[in-house]
């Protein structure tokens, strides 16, 4: 699926201003595009659920949504720990 810019995303607050070269910092913007594109997949396939013609499809796009679910809860994971890494004073363990 193409990614149409419709001028509505903007990079995390504060993240304007980073040098986009910094490998760390384009970790972390990927990260925020992955975010971006699972949240869309899942809009779509809570439409398809609604919309599902029968009881198999509805198991087929209701395990879909589990998958992405679960994706969409690793990458807000790593999301929060490359947050907290970014902060001042963090502690590495």
């Amino acid at each position: 699926m193409a990614s149409v810019d419709n001028g509505l995303s903007a990079p995390p607050a504060g993240q304007a201003d980073r040098n986009p070269a910094d490998p760390g910092d384009a970790a972390y913007l990927e990260l925020h595009q992955r975010r971006e594109a699972l949240e869309r997949s899942l809009a779509l396939v809570q439409v398809r659920l609604r919309c599902a013609p029968d009881a198999a499809e509805r198991a087929r796009v209701q395990a879909e949504e589990e998958d992405l679910l679960r994706e969409l809860d690793r990458v807000l994971t790593q999301i929060r720990a490359a947050e907290y890494r970014r902060r001042p004073g963090a502690r590495r363990w």
